[in-house]
């Protein structure tokens, strides 16, 4: 894991690093199938003070299809106070702490990662899934329950089918159904992937719920911390 930067930041030097960050982030061709997946996904505290964010591992068991089997492997945690205000832009920067501390417990490192929140779908292109993935520099891909910014068209009632995500003209992700006639996900890459590449892996992770797994279980055990 790398040690990107520091978090004692002011609210125009976070701007700045993280116009900075984004231009780090590698949108390529994930280099091989990932044996081991983690899941990220962080809570706060009702009174918005402590921070609670958990990392699961699992392990690629079998591949059926376009379906991955998923073994849970191992589930962490961690808990810190928040140091960085609620600022629209700039979320990675409050939650950004606990979710490496969480993911730095796990024994196993893994190939892959899946985190509940945005890619590059993001004003600045930058949200938690790439913040994250720089600081892990491994293929990360960023699956969040709503849209931050962007325009689609609804994708088709049936599971696998998506739709551009887009800002303008760029295209900066995916809105895809992972359930038959049920309200999409948004899937952006996160770091050293390409768009094909999350929605893909998106899709094989999820089972009979809208969720991937990876990302359903991290916050089932960060509900539990919380």
């Amino acid at each position: 894991m790398r040690n990107l930067h520091t978090w004692d930041l002011s609210y125009a030097e976070a701007r700045k690093l993280q116009t900075e960050l984004a231009d780090r982030v590698q949108v390529v061709p994930l280099q091989e199938e990932p044996g081991l997946i983690a899941g990220l996904d962080c809570a706060f505290s009702k009174d918005g003070r402590r921070i609670f964010a958990a990392a699961v591992l699992l392990e690629v068991a079998a591949v059926r299809g376009n379906s991955y089997d998923l073994k849970l492997i191992e589930t962490v945690g961690a808990e810190q106070e928040t140091r960085f205000p609620y600022i629209p832009g700039l979320l990675s920067f409050r939650e950004a702490p606990a979710c490496l501390e969480a993911a730095g417990r796990l024994s196993r490192e893994p190939d892959l990662y899946v985190i509940d929140g945005q890619g590059v779908a993001h004003p600045r292109r930058l949200g938690l899934a790439s913040h994250l993935g720089l600081f892990f520099d491994k293929p990360t891909v960023g699956c969040a329950k709503s849209r931050l910014i962007g325009t689609f068209d609804e994708p088709g009632e049936q599971k696998g089918a998506w739709a551009p995500l887009l800002d303008g003209d760029e295209e900066i992700g995916a809105v895809v159904r992972t359930r038959s006639r049920v309200k999409p996900v948004f899937v952006s890459v996160g770091h050293r992937c390409m768009l094909e590449d999350a929605i893909r892996i998106s899709l094989a992770c999820t089972t009979r719920y809208r969720i991937p797994e990876p990302t359903r279980l991290a916050h089932q055990a960060v509900s539990r911390l919380r």
